[in-house]
């Protein structure tokens, strides 16, 4: 841009708005610098200097223009009549004339304007008729009609144009007429940008409003003739059903799915049997608590002290909860809730955060309340969903719409009976699920149980997506082995291994002696019941890993005591001791003198096994007969402890001058081994060394001591391998009343989830060797 004279000129503040060149503008005068600037223009050539004010700062480059006409309107408001003739830059302040501001101000004019300069005038033209034909409300002026000049026609259209006061001060400080044209050529496509979008918008609406007048109209026929038809009664209770899907927070495919169903419902008669389907699709779909959540507790350490009220013990658990609640609590507050991305870094819809636990462990430990108190804990609703001996695939789906008595699954109903999308559901039993021609529901949990799966969970009946991915599912087993593996896979398995006899003294005083007190009409102050008598039905009538037969006897006995109450009115409170406990229970049902009996004969070996129902206590007898060499195996054992028996055998006969066997009597001896408890079945490799070691010892005559428990995997080298089930084991052996257990070397680490309050009084052998466990397991040899 080409510089012409340096002049001093008074400077009047535009506060709202921009003056471009060749612009006539009429000016109200409101303050007195801009009345001042006007008088002293006036007083001089003629000119003044516009120049924008945005929040006090004044713009690099002004507008310098003619002050054609001044003076007083009728209403008594000065204003004035300028013309924009070209841009000036700001100069230093100097003196002047009047009160107003003046500065030195260096006028600026365009160039010529260069071939490119003149094809983007070109273009700026054609997106200004465009715009123009757009908005038929605002022609173009004349001069951008008529001019010829690309930088003229920027700043006409800046003139003309609703652009924000920024962008014309953009335009105004653009003293390259190139820059101009491009800035004013970019604007002018946003603005037509802009009138689209609202065009579209407006068509949108007008045609949505339209549509909507012509349905009403419709509808409005549909029931005129229905009335001439004598159906008028039957309303179908359309409008409600719509009322009610107006109210859902649903996505727009699930509301698709929805209104397609009424709009059906309300073609068809009473008299069609769909009419009693669709009525009944839509109760249910409608009944589910679609967008309603329950309020979580976050506070950790409240959910805390829930758990540990409602259980003892059980602290995997209850850490596991507490974690979760920890997680969930962080995210809250760090806004993590709100974001989620994809593997590319991309942000996404985010989901919900549930957890799926499967709690593993024998009967009576508190699998299933631990649900109810997981839910109290969180501040969620609970559902139990019972699953022990379904075999039918659809009572998790549900049933397809075209069987006659057709439901939602159970997961479905789940929902539904809680009243929010986020409970806390426990699939209870999950190890007992069935199989048969119907189906297999293990197969339909894959996708309940899928955190990657479950947002669009589709019910058979239903046929609509389901997000389960908010739901705290907590599935309970007694062993984990019936349960499928890609099922298992997709659950975090925390197992209950059983109580001490001190925990389960404590649960029985603070849970299970209040609940039968209250079941048996006593007061807590006629029945005084210590630890001691407690301890006395633990020890002698019950061996269990959980505590539900615990309680069976203290309800007898409170129901003995409640007897005496009545009798003597409860005028004094009766003291439980030991004897009394014997007098009302009878004598005990478990001695701790018992394995030492069975032991005391040489050829019985004491094995400690899991089963379903916790941690055992098995006996392994062995004899040897005259006869052609063999063995015979009885007790209902599985084709892993036959091996098991026949491993040890080929060790003791391989063996047997290192173990003071007399290898050419076993030339002639036929051997039985039998496991008692013969209607139970029984199966597994850890008894292998217990087989082993009742061999050696009827062979050699040394008794099994007394106190010793063993479990382990043998092989054909006398190899002691590692097992499963360490913590229940020992737990067993300690209730039996062992006090000395041999595990496998390599089981070693397992001892650290063993109670410490067991681990202090029980002795741990772990053995690398069969020969280590005969050592420590047999007594000394006499001779």
């Amino acid at each position: 841009m080409a510089e012409l004279d340096t002049l001093a000129l008074p400077v009047l503040p535009l506060t709202a708005g921009v003056v471009l060149p060749a612009t006539v503008i009429t000016l109200t005068l409101d303050s007195d610098e801009a009345k001042a600037a006007v008088a002293s223009a006036v007083d001089g050539d003629g000119r003044v200097l516009l120049v924008p004010r945005i929040d006090g700062a004044y713009a690099r480059v002004g507008t310098v223009a003619q002050v054609e006409e001044s003076g007083e309107l009728p209403n008594g408001v000065v204003a004035a009549i300028l013309r924009g003739l070209h841009r000036a830059q700001l100069g230093a302040g100097v003196a002047g004339t009047g009160t107003s501001l003046w500065v030195e101000a260096i006028e600026l004019t365009d160039p010529p304007a260069s071939p490119a300069t003149i094809e983007t005038g070109k273009e700026l033209r054609g997106v200004l008729n465009v715009l123009a034909e757009a908005r038929r409300s605002r022609r173009l002026p004349e001069l951008l009609r008529t001019t010829t000049d690309p930088a003229a026609l920027a700043d006409g259209f800046g003139s003309w144009s609703d652009l924000p006061s920024e962008r014309k001060i953009e335009l105004l400080e653009a003293t390259d007429p190139e820059r101009r044209v491009e800035l004013a050529l970019n604007f002018a496509r946003d603005l037509l940008a802009e009138h689209q979008l609202h065009e579209r918008i407006r068509h949108e609406v007008t045609d949505g409003m339209e549509r909507n007048q012509r349905e009403f109209i419709l509808r409005q026929q549909l029931q005129a003739i229905r009335k001439e038809l004598g159906d008028d009664e039957e309303d179908n209770g359309v409008e409600e059903y719509r009322t009610r899907l107006a109210a859902l927070t649903v996505d727009d495919a699930v509301r698709a799915t929805i209104a397609r169903e009424i709009d059906k419902l309300e073609r068809t008669g009473a008299q069609n049997p769909e009419h009693g389907w669709i009525r009944t699709w839509l109760d249910t779909v409608l009944d589910l608590p679609w967008g309603v959540h329950s309020d979580e507790t976050l506070d950790v350490n409240e959910a805390r002290a829930v758990l540990d009220a409602d259980h003892t013990g059980l602290d995997d658990v209850k850490d596991r909860i507490v974690e979760y609640l920890a997680v969930r609590k962080l995210r809250s507050e760090r806004g993590f809730d709100e974001r989620r991305f994809d593997a590319r870094g991309d942000e996404t819809h985010q989901r919900g955060h549930g957890l799926i636990l499967a709690l593993v462990g024998p009967p009576g430990v508190g699998k299933t309340s631990l649900g109810e108190s997981v839910a109290r804990a969180t501040g969620r609703k609970f559902v139990r969903v019972a699953l022990g001996g379904v075999r039918d695939e659809a009572e998790i789906r549900g049933h397809r719409r075209t069987y006659v008595g057709a439901l939602p699954g159970r997961i479905a109903r789940a929902l539904k009976e809680a009243g929010t999308m986020n409970p806390v559901i426990l699939l209870d039993e999950v190890d007992k699920l069935g199989a048969d021609w119907r189906g297999d529901p293990s197969a339909a949990l894959l996708e309940v149980l899928d955190p990657a799966q479950n947002h669009t969970f589709r019910d058979h009946y239903l046929d609509i997506d389901l997000d389960l991915s908010g739901v705290l599912f907590l599935a309970t087993a007694n062993v984990a082995d019936t349960i499928p593996g890609p099922l298992l896979d997709r659950m975090e398995v925390v197992r209950l291994d059983g109580y001490t006899e001190a925990e389960k003294v404590v649960i029985a005083r603070d849970h299970l002696v209040a609940r039968q007190l209250d079941r048996n009409g006593l007061n807590p102050d006629e029945v005084v019941l210590d630890d001691d008598a407690i301890r006395t039905v633990v020890t002698g009538y019950t061996r269990e890993a959980g505590v539900r037969s615990l309680e069976r006897e203290i309800g007898r006995l409170l129901r003995k005591v409640a007897a005496g109450v009545a009798v003597t009115d409860g005028a004094e409170p009766i003291v439980v001791d030991d004897e009394l406990v014997r007098t009302h229970l009878g004598r005990p049902k478990f001695q701790a003198e018992e394995i030492a009996d069975r032991t005391a004969a040489p050829g019985v070996a004491t094995g400690l096994a899991v089963t379903g129902v916790g941690g055992d206590v098995l006996f392994v007898e062995a004899t040897a007969l005259d006869g052609d060499p063999g063995l015979q195996l009885t007790g209902q054992l599985g084709d892993v402890m036959k091996e098991s028996a026949h491993i040890a055998l080929s060790y003791v006969t391989a063996n047997a001058d290192a173990l003071g066997v007399d290898a050419e009597r076993l030339k002639t001896r036929r051997f039985h081994v039998h496991v008692p408890a013969g209607a139970i079945p029984k199966d597994g490799p850890s008894a292998g060394v217990t087989m082993t070691t009742a061999m050696v010892s009827q062979l050699t005559q040394r008794p099994v001591r007394g106190d010793v428990g063993m479990t382990g995997e043998i092989t054909l080298q006398g190899r002691v391998l590692p097992i499963g089930g360490v913590k229940q084991k020992v737990l067993a052996a300690q209730r039996a009343g062992l006090t000395t257990v041999i595990l496998p070397k390599r089981n070693g680490p397992d001892l650290d989830d063993v109670p410490e309050s067991v681990r202090e009084v029980m002795t741990f052998h772990l053995a690398e060797d069969v020969t280590q466990v005969l050592e420590w397991a047999l007594e000394p040899n006499p001779n």
